[in-house]
């Protein structure tokens, strides 16, 4: 089956709202038109940028997608500071980033939170995007696919093949974030057809060659291209390379061009 790689970006908590605008316009206009067809392009936004987003990205008509990265478990109620999938899903919302190593660990999100965060995600229409990820000793010791299947297993616990099937995983080992350090293209490679194997496992062959498992950690435009060569990569979540307009399409022509 055919993968329309998604080119995500996560710009953290960065950029206010009137940056926002300024760098989705430049992302939009420097990236060729025709790279639309090889690649989806997304960014997922602070909280307080994502009515901004809206607004640009429908009234220029834009082919970009947006989200953004984190979601409450519960639909409403006491919840102070929290933001439900329904706020989301009425600004458009396509995508949300759930259990990002930086909300595991700073944040204490365990992976049966992720998976109640993807559910209530689901449920209002959009996709969640599933990051799972091995610290370095764990990679040091070479158990890093074993922990990172298992991860993911507990991430996407009580999901439905349907819901399965609209969920994007995203392999970020935590080594590699913000770090410079980057996994090689076979590394991801390894990881990745084993997240593939897992959703084949939990779902079915179909759903699992049609679900889309990207690559995260010092993502560049350098490296992007032969990361999403690998058979099982399916894009990139990317971080600080995000952040610049014109430097963010370049990163997406090239992952374009690079299949």
């Amino acid at each position: 089956m055919e993968r329309t790689p998604l080119i995500a970006g996560n710009w953290k908590m960065n950029l206010d709202h009137l940056k926002a605008v300024a760098t989705v316009q430049k992302l939009a206009f420097a990236l060729p038109k025709e790279y639309y067809e090889k690649v989806d392009v997304a960014v997922t936004v602070p909280f307080t940028d994502l009515r901004s987003v809206q607004t640009v990205v429908d009234g220029d008509k834009l082919q970009i997608t947006y989200g953004a990265q984190d979601v409450s478990e519960h639909e409403s109620g006491a919840y102070t500071g929290e933001i439900s999938a329904d706020m989301l899903a009425k600004l458009g919302c396509t995508w949300v980033v759930v259990g990002h190593s930086e909300r595991r660990e700073y944040h204490g999100e365990s992976s049966k939170l992720v998976a109640a965060k993807a559910k209530a995600a689901l449920g209002k229409g959009i996709s969640p995007i599933v990051c799972v990820g091995e610290p370095l000793e764990i990679r040091e010791a070479g158990t890093h696919v074993d922990f990172v299947v298992e991860q993911t297993r507990e991430s996407l616990a009580g999901l439905t093949e349907a819901e399965l099937a609209k969920t994007v995983i995203a392999y970020e080992p935590v080594w590699a974030i913000g770090t410079g350090k980057v996994a090689s293209a076979a590394d991801a490679q390894e990881v990745c057809k084993a997240i593939r194997g897992l959703v084949k496992e939990l779902a079915n062959e179909e759903i699992a060659e049609g679900v889309r498992i990207l690559y995260g950690g010092s993502v560049k435009e350098e490296t992007v291209a032969e990361i999403v060569g690998q058979p099982d990569v399916d894009g990139g979540l990317v971080g600080g390379a995000s952040l610049d307009g014109e430097a963010f399409a370049k990163l997406a022509a090239n992952a374009a061009t690079g299949l």
